[in-house]
């Protein structure tokens, strides 16, 4: 079955219903959190994105907007088309992940694993975050860097063949430096995200209790 067919018949078909639905999906704010700003991403406590993920394999290709939710434990992403219904949605926890397609959801321990099981897309959402945020991970050889000393290329060695990661151009959200446009390729896939907007985020602090001697 080609998976990425498969969604953009959903697309089409879905076109109707986007248009009724488009307004209860433009906000995904977590109300536990805040806006903050940051001198480093990596200072972030949590964040939200909002940008475009395009997908390419030799079969087809497949471009949709994409939101994801990060904290230091739990992932929430959702693929919507451009006209707002939503594609899928994949939850993370460090023991669980969970992915709705449709009104079916499925469950693995595996992120990654879930996300090629059922859309055939190799993504490594482990690691992307770091990726995201213009950070390199432990797995992670920096190939090249850019005149500011960030990332340019680099290589992630986990897996069977490495992905081939370009951090193509730069912006400032939040306070803090971050790719805007990164592309992975690994093997016959390639993946373009371009971040759109970036939200640093902080818990919202639980109000202390009125004293009663202002009520006085």
């Amino acid at each position: 079955m080609n998976n990425l067919n498969y969604f953009t018949k959903i697309s089409a078909s879905c076109a109707a219903l986007a248009l009724m639905t488009l307004a209860g999906c433009a906000s995904h704010k977590p109300i536990d959190y805040a806006p903050t700003q940051v001198e480093s991403a990596n200072q972030a406590e949590a964040w939200e994105l909002q940008g475009k993920l395009a997908v390419r394999t030799p079969e087809d290709k497949f471009s949709t907007n994409l939101y994801w939710f990060h904290t230091q434990t739990n992932d929430d992403l959702t693929l919507t088309t451009m006209l707002g219904t939503t594609v899928m949605t994949l939850n993370k926890t460090p023991s669980q992940a969970s992915l709705q397609i449709e009104d079916k959801v499925y469950q693995d321990s595996d992120a990654e694993e879930l996300l090629r099981r059922l859309t055939g897309w190799s993504i490594p959402v482990d690691t992307l975050p770091l990726w995201i945020t213009g950070q390199v991970s432990a797995q992670d050889e920096v190939v090249a860097v850019d005149e500011q000393g960030r990332p340019k290329e680099v290589l992630n060695h986990t897996g069977s063949s490495p992905w081939h990661v370009s951090f193509n151009s730069w912006q400032e959200q939040s306070g803090a430096e971050l790719p805007r446009l990164l592309q992975l390729e690994r093997d016959d896939i390639r993946l373009k995200l371009q971040v759109s907007q970036w939200q640093a985020l902080t818990p919202k602090r639980a109000s202390q209790p009125e004293s009663t001697d202002d009520k006085q």
